[in-house]
């Protein structure tokens, strides 16, 4: 069995819940998702859809360097949106953090409501090591 380790970063917020903010399990990072916390000091960013898009991929930057991987590593992102309307200002944010020839995989969904009342979250699922 693939032993499991725990992954954390004092550059993204603290989890605000049961949850931790990637485990590793062999060469795999899975991040959990991540809303527009400041990691210092916890409050939420409220802003435009792609304002706290940009705050949730530095987040999960910090998630992702800490576990040993980086943008170019992920394989799978899942973005969640509170409004589909957001989906263009929020997709032109998320095209400058992975760029190259090989996006990562990745599914859009719209939800009824996120912590904090985030309009966006992103999770991402990476290789690592």
């Amino acid at each position: 069995m693939t032993e499991r380790t725990k992954i954390h970063s004092d550059g993204a917020p603290a989890a605000i819940g049961p949850y931790s903010q990637a485990i590793r399990a062999g060469d795999t990072l899975y991040c959990s998702g991540q809303v527009a916390l400041d990691p210092k000091t916890g409050e939420f960013h409220a802003g435009t859809a792609a304002e706290e898009a940009r705050h949730c991929l530095e987040n999960l930057k910090a998630v992702l360097a800490a576990g040993g991987s980086s943008f170019d590593r992920v394989v799978r992102c899942t973005v969640f949106l509170v409004d589909m309307a957001d989906f263009a200002a929020v997709n032109a944010v998320y095209g400058e953090y992975f760029t190259g020839d090989t996006p990562p995989s990745r599914a859009c969904v719209a939800v009824a409501q996120l912590p904090k009342g985030a309009r966006v979250e992103i999770d991402a699922i990476a290789l690592c090591g």
